[in-house]
């Protein structure tokens, strides 16, 4: 979150004024998970008593005991979970148990409300129960409302419910419109027949319930009355509309809140799947709305801020007119309400799959708009810890794909002002409803990550405030944590701090089976283990008002760990050369089992492996899995971008969710020469029919060679499991680049050894990995910096800026380095004044040992190239070799435009060479940006590359 944003603080009813001041720190807020392993739960109420009732799709009603911390079934609702298309195949719907709220007077009256597909007609239905204790009373049910619906087709349900503090009901509903045959555009089908493909018929019919959030009044006797100021007032064009509609034109509302002091309502609403512009209509975008009053808000004729569709005739296959969001027109044959439809009202948030020009913080990715509270303190007048008044009248949105939460700032006439993330650590993966308890906690329910069946993280979680004093943050280490004995080991308390600044006392406690438990009170105690055994070490840390908190760590004592050394003998320990051997050897010594050099331990017994991974690994991802497969080091890339994106929302390895299994899609093209380019076009621009009825997301945001790179590891699911094979302990080794890998990735040099345990303790294994990178590193990721400026449009530029800024890479290997090569550019429209750079070892100050020429500054021109390039000679520091700088000269101005933007910066780019002295060994080398002139803020240059060029 950032320091300092608007919040709300209502005067009057109707009115917000700004309050002021930081956010909080979000180490304030605690994420608990009160239960997992949930059945599709989709909507949750909160009870003044403490118990959290939920539903679950396939109709069981259940709740959370605070008392008990257990989650028990009350009932299970006969519904409906299927449909069968005009095919004869049955496929699991949307539909279920969908929605369930309590009473306002549930402390009086005990009734509850669900809203459910039943189980024999197609139709949605909301009722009303007794609920006496954990018991539902069967003979209560009274039948409230009922929503005609078709069962030939997916999707879209709606289902979200709540009061408003008049007693007023609104519920939404779903289109219950397919978008299969429409391409992700809007459904408007007219030809005869294909009503089911035709939203004109649902979400734009005044006559018809569906695509609508309603508002009603329920009674005593389970009947409901029509509360006024509704869209179609009482006798309004009678026969053409439903005096139960609040607001209409959705596609899939999900869940509803009032604002409880100025009444307004909000709601999440997801989209279209349609990836990208067309004839037909805009790409497809999720929303997040607002309605002050009620109204149509355009849906199948417009999306987002009142983007237009046209006119599509699907028999003739051609787009006509775009539709007019201030004269909305309903000319479909399937349309039994009003021909003419209220003006539509835009979108508050409206965001697509790729970046949002307008609201670039909700990112990219699948999208599933789900919704949330406004927070308002009076609501929670004896909270033990309620919200702090920073988010008073802030909206809490939440997204089921995305995994954030927002808090939407509004200005006092409740217009979008500003968002920020709540929580920006934590990820709350598939949210399916989210809201405030009356004892003022956030509760938000996970609906986990494969549709149509129960998850692991499946969850109830529950956000807690603390206003007042936080426990300790422990952090507990050792340096050692196995030896044969007698061993030391220092323990260490490191990291361990207190957000509230308050002095600290330390308790290491030691215990072990049989051994007399030892007590150390030192931050950092030195402790000897002579015993063979398994213990516990435990740190626990007080702060000066008595809160304490613990984490323990396990010390084995009775056998020494293997050393292992993977040693570059010959050839540099930092970077990898295509096609340049590497001499390397490996040493193993165990304290038990001997050497590998002396022969007490076979080289048979020692995995040794190097291979290829593409850029955008993790290094340390990496050093914490061994080594499987060839596959799954190859493919480790893939595995990563699968794991950090949406897929999971949608698809599991070995089985079925809403999406095939990624076992099953390799199968199914396997053998297939073309398959990986097909699959990776379908991931980017998205699409369906393959594998059922519901449509993949589209990425966009996504390159073609991350899409390949993530098609590739499911394909290799596919492949049988080999054992790896081990390389020799010693040898060369020529790194070659893999048939159609890039070249800039980092070769990953492994070896390990398990030893043969002892009596008292298991086997252990000891490793030791190198990571050779490629020899141009990205001047963005240095690992310290000083006087850099990184900006992302209108194209990335990173700039260093003021004399003496500087770029450090930390313990690089020089030898066999001669020169380091540095692309940039110095545009006279940005000010810059351009300058040379010194490298220089292990500090900013350190030793000299090469300088560049000058980097000159240069007028931007779109001209052609130049016909040629010159080379300049520059001159040396005192303590370096001659430096040499390559570049083009600046091109005419006055020249048509040839290769656009793109063209132009490749064509100011100038490459300057420093030619070093010779050195050896590891240091942190500090490239360090020169001009004297320059003002403190000023830009120097724009920096794009930066290359370590081995001797000849």
């Amino acid at each position: 979150m950032g320091t300092i944003a608007v919040g709300f603080l209502a005067s009057r009813p109707g009115t917000i004024v700004p309050s002021s001041g930081p956010a909080p720190d979000e180490n304030r807020f605690t994420k608990v998970v009160l239960a997992d392993k949930l059945d599709e739960p989709m909507e949750m109420a909160l009870l003044k008593d403490g118990r959290v009732l939920f539903i679950e799709r396939k109709g069981a009603l259940k709740y959370y005991d605070p008392a008990t911390k257990q989650i028990s079934q009350i009932a299970t609702i006969p519904v409906n979970t299927k449909y069968t298309n005009k095919q004869g195949q049955v496929r699991e719907a949307e539909e279920g148990l969908m929605g369930l709220i309590q009473d306002p007077n549930f402390e009086q009256n005990h009734w509850i409300y669900m809203y459910y597909a039943d189980p024999n007609q197609p139709k949605h239905v909301l009722g009303r129960w007794e609920l006496r204790g954990n018991e539902l009373i069967e003979a209560s049910k009274k039948i409230v409302l009922e929503v005609t619906t078709q069962r030939e087709e997916c999707c879209h349900t709606g289902g979200g419910m709540v009061f408003d503090d008049r007693g007023n009901l609104f519920l939404t509903v779903g289109n219950n419109t397919s978008n299969s045959n429409s391409d992700g555009y809007a459904p408007l089908d007219e030809r005869p027949g294909q009503s089911i493909w035709d939203d004109q018929r649902g979400a734009a019919n005044t006559n018809d319930l569906r695509g609508k959030i309603l508002r009603i009044h329920p009674e005593a006797n389970g009947t409901y009355s029509i509360p006024d100021g509704n869209l179609f007032p009482k006798g309004t064009a009678t026969g053409k509309t439903r005096p139960e509609i609040y607001t209409m034109g959705h596609r899939n509302p999900w869940r509803p809140s009032i604002d409880s002091k100025t009444g307004y309502l909000y709601w999440g609403e997801v989209g279209p799947d349609a990836s990208d512009d067309s004839e037909k209509g805009p790409r497809g975008y999720d929303e997040f709305n607002q309605a002050k009053g009620p109204g149509f808000f355009g849906w199948p004729y417009f999306i987002g801020n009142n983007i237009s569709y046209s006119d599509y005739n699907f028999e003739t296959k051609k787009a006509g007119p775009k539709f007019d969001p201030a004269h909305p027109v309903n000319e479909s044959p399937n349309n039994t309400g009003l021909r003419e439809l209220p003006p539509a009202q835009g979108a508050m948030i409206w965001y697509p799959y790729g970046a949002s020009t307008e609201f670039p913080m909700v990112g990219v990715s699948g999208r599933s708009a789900t919704g949330g509270p406004v927070f308002r303190k009076a609501n929670f007048k004896n909270a033990k810890r309620p919200f702090p008044d920073y988010y008073e009248g802030k909206w809490l949105i939440v997204e089921f794909m995305r995994g954030w939460i927002m808090a939407v700032t509004m200005d006092d006439q409740g217009n979008y002002k500003s968002m920020e993330r709540f929580m920006p650590g934590e990820s709350f993966q598939s949210a399916i409803d989210m809201d405030f308890a009356p004892d003022g906690d956030l509760y938000v329910l996970e609906y986990g990550s494969a549709w149509f069946r129960g998850n692991d993280n499946a969850r109830l979680v529950k956000i807690e405030y603390n206003a007042g004093n936080r426990k300790p943050i422990v952090q507990a280490s050792a340096d050692k944590t196995s030896g044969a004995v007698p061993f030391k080991a220092t323990l260490s308390s490191a990291g361990t701090k207190d957000y509230d600044g308050d002095a600290l006392k330390y308790s290491w406690a030691i215990t072990g089976k049989g051994a007399a438990a030892r007590v150390f009170t030192q931050p950092n105690p030195i402790v000897t283990f002579d015993k063979p055994g398994t213990y516990q070490a435990t740190l626990t840390v007080t702060d000066a008002k008595g809160e304490k908190n613990s984490q323990s760590l396990t010390i084995k004592a009775g056998n020494e760990p293997p050393i292992v050394a993977f040693d570059i003998v010959k050839g540099n320990k930092t970077f990898f050369f295509p096609n340049r051997p590497i001499e390397y050897a490996v040493a193993v010594n165990d304290k038990e089992d001997g050497t590998l050099a002396s022969g007490n331990i076979n080289p048979a017994q020692v995995a040794v492996s190097i291979d290829y991974l593409a850029t955008g690994y993790d290094p340390i991802e990496m050093a914490q899995n061994q080594r499987g497969t060839e596959a799954s080091a190859r493919f480790a890339t893939g595995q990563r971008l699968i794991n950090a994106s949406d897929c999971k929302a949608c698809h599991i390895s070995d089985k079925k969710s809403v999406g095939p299994s990624y076992l099953d899609i390799a199968g199914k093209y396997k053998g297939d020469a073309g398959a990986v380019a097909r699959l990776s076009k379908k991931v980017i621009s998205g699409g369906g029919g393959v594998w059922g009825d519901h449509a993949m997301s589209a990425h966009p945001q996504l390159s073609d060679a991350d899409a390949t790179a993530m098609v590739n590891y499911i394909m290799s699911m596919g492949e049988k499991p080999t054992a790896a094979k081990s390389m020799p302990v010693k040898g060369n080794y020529l790194p070659a680049i893999p048939t159609g890998e890039k070249d800039n990735g980092t070769f990953v040099m492994r070896a390990a050894y398990t030893d043969r345990g002892t009596k008292v303790q298991p086997a252990l294994m000891g490793e030791h990995t190198i990571y050779l990178r490629h020899p141009e590193v990205n001047p963005e990721k240095a690992d310290v910096s000083k006087g850099t400026q990184l900006f992302i449009t209108p194209n990335r530029s990173f700039y260093m800026t003021g004399d003496g800024a500087y770029l450090g890479y930390k313990q690089v290997d020089l030898t066999g380095i001669s020169q380091i090569e540095v692309s940039a550019m110095a545009m006279s429209r940005v000010g810059a004044t351009g300058g040379s750079v010194e490298i220089r070892l292990d500090s900013p100050t350190g030793q000299l040992i090469g300088q560049t020429p000058a980097v000159e500054v240069r007028n931007p021109s779109f001209g052609p190239p130049p016909a040629a390039t010159t080379t300049t000679q520059g001159a040396t520091a005192t303590t370096a070799p001659t430096a040499t700088s390559t570049s083009t000269p600046p091109a005419s101005t006055t020249a048509a435009p040839a290769g656009g933007m793109a063209g132009m910066m490749r064509r100011m780019s100038q490459r300057v060479q420093a030619n070093l002295a010779p050195t050896s060994g590891q240091h942190d080398i500090y490239l360090v940006f020169k001009n004297p002139t320059a003002k403190p803020d000023q830009i120097l240059m724009q920096v794009n590359s930066i290359q370590f060029i081995p001797t000849p």
